[in-house]
């Protein structure tokens, strides 16, 4: 499941550098760093669902709601939107 998770956002990533604005590309490597955090948390817990996935990033958008301003956090939370839509396609 690591793995598909990792190439859902290397694609959805590369999309966005293609085709993404700069709020875009900022709220994407935001939300890469808080991503790959929580995927190497998985590596080494037993449920590595979907939903396991999304309880983590759950936990890590709240403290980056406390990092940004109002504006940015919006922007990193419609890319978590927009990416966890992909992973569950």
């Amino acid at each position: 499941m690591i793995e598909k998770y990792e190439q859902t956002l290397q694609d959805w990533i590369e999309h966005i550098v293609a085709e993404g604005g700069d709020d875009a590309l900022f709220a994407s490597g935001y939300l890469q760093g808080h991503f790959a955090v929580v995927l190497s948390q998985l590596e080494v817990e037993a449920e590595q669902d979907l939903a396991a996935l999304e309880a983590k990033m759950t936990e890590c958008l709240a403290l980056a709601r406390e990092e940004l301003d109002d504006a940015d956090y919006a922007l990193v939370n419609n890319a978590w939107v927009q990416l966890s839509t992909k992973l569950a396609a």
